[in-house]
């Protein structure tokens, strides 16, 4: 089928490409500053840090892209859900997750809800990484115990022949929902949409649903691995269509789930999901070369080496990974976002406030979105929450990082 097109179709530019080096990145040492102290003279951290850009674009997707902005552009993952007291109420009266995310009063409703009351720089549409199957013949049911459950998993090659190519058409509502978004929203906060990384999804393809094991799957990469890779790369496949008319329905930046990645061995990792990401990722930028792709792996602290080169704009870590240790891994190419303990959301503010400033601090000033290291979590304070978005935006880059290096130096002395 022919992919939709509108007014905020993106995938028609040409990339732009910018490298930049740690200290054009503004990285203050999370042990020591990162120029030399001198008794005569003291050098102005201001003269080191980058003027904010003039795009046009939201402050997530400049952040995303590598170019300079005042602050810290901040979501959450899993920032629409069960710890709103608003979003418990809707629940109540939609108790099916599959309605709730795929009519598109409710998915415009759920999406804008934290909106409305934090004011966060991205707005990620509430969906889920399992919503395009059935678009590609894998139908599931979400049950409420036992979470999703796909009654004929696909472990031959005679399961292999249910698939065909996705049918965008079935995820009109994705689209629709997308749209009402960027008019909602407008340019003061970016749209966000996201999918699974092909290896997360086959895990529920192959396994039938959650495990936490994952022994079916990881014995067909011995067993079975010719059927394993035909379902690896029809689900890239149909992974980067998605992508595509995501970003052409109005998604200003996508975020790639390999939530699974992480229970991989890193070299099992390399071989059956790093490159079926690299084919996303190629075909992507070959349509829409300045939209921003983020890929975040849950537990992927053995693995930041190996995800460099996967071509996305953005790298998520996860709060096991210490942020300048993450950055001095990545190297300065590379954009972040993170990092979070979601705990901390449960701690006094104060606390809150310097785990936040502390984080920034490691980041630099340079290609950061803050956020959490994983989704925020049930049961999580809204005040909290409220406050975490107060203190991203009320933190300007330029006398952030100069009263920091002021501290230190006065320390030091």
């Amino acid at each position: 089928m022919q992919i939709n097109t509108d007014p905020f179709k993106s995938c028609v530019s040409v990339g732009l490409s910018s490298s930049s080096s740690f200290v054009q990145l503004g990285f203050l040492s999370c042990k020591r500053a990162v120029f030399g102290i001198h008794s005569t003279r003291r050098r102005s951290l201001k003269s080191m840090s980058p003027r904010a850009s003039f795009s046009s674009d939201p402050l997530l997707v400049q952040a995303a892209r590598g170019e300079p902005v005042s602050r810290p552009p901040a979501w959450m993952m899993r920032q629409a859900g069960r710890y709103m007291a608003v979003y418990r109420k809707l629940a109540e009266k939609y108790p099916s997750f599959r309605e709730r995310s795929e009519e598109i009063d409710l998915i415009v409703e759920i999406s804008l809800q934290p909106w409305r009351a934090f004011r966060p720089d991205g707005v990620i549409i509430f969906s889920d990484i399992l919503t395009p199957l059935p678009a590609f013949g894998v139908p599931f049911d979400i049950e409420e115990v036992k979470g999703p459950v796909i009654q004929s998993p696909i472990r031959s090659e005679e399961g292999l022949k249910t698939l065909h190519p996705i049918d965008l058409e079935k995820l009109h509502f994705v689209g629709e929902s997308l749209k009402i978004l960027r008019q909602e929203v407008g340019d003061r906060a970016a749209v966000l949409g996201f999918v699974g990384a092909p290896w997360t999804i086959a895990t529920y393809i192959v396994e039938g649903g959650t495990t936490r094991t994952y022994t079916t799957i990881k014995r067909m990469c011995h067993t079975a691995p010719h059927v394993l890779k035909a379902l690896m790369s029809h689900l890239s496949q149909s992974i980067a269509e998605y992508i595509i008319f995501q970003v052409n329905s109005g998604a200003q930046c996508i975020q790639i789930f390999d939530s699974w990645g992480g229970q991989l061995p890193p070299d099992v990792w390399e071989r059956w999901s790093k490159p079926y990401i690299e084919e996303i990722v190629s075909a992507v930028k070959k349509k829409c070369p300045q939209t921003p792709l983020v890929l975040y792996i849950n537990g992927n602290g053995g693995l930041l080496e190996r995800m460099r080169g996967v071509g996305v704009d953005v790298i998520g870590l996860d709060w096991t990974v210490d942020m300048a240790d993450g950055r001095r891994r990545l190297g300065s190419h590379i954009n972040v976002q993170g990092n979070v303990d979601p705990a901390y959301l449960f701690s006094p503010l104060p606390v809150l406030k310097n785990e936040i400033e502390r984080v920034v601090k490691c980041a630099g000033q340079r290609g950061h979105i803050l956020n959490l290291g994983h989704g925020v979590l049930v049961g999580t304070p809204e005040d909290a929450v409220a406050h975490f978005f107060d203190v991203a935006r009320n933190l300007k880059y330029d006398t952030f990082f100069e009263e920091k290096s002021t501290e230190k130096l006065e320390s030091v002395v």
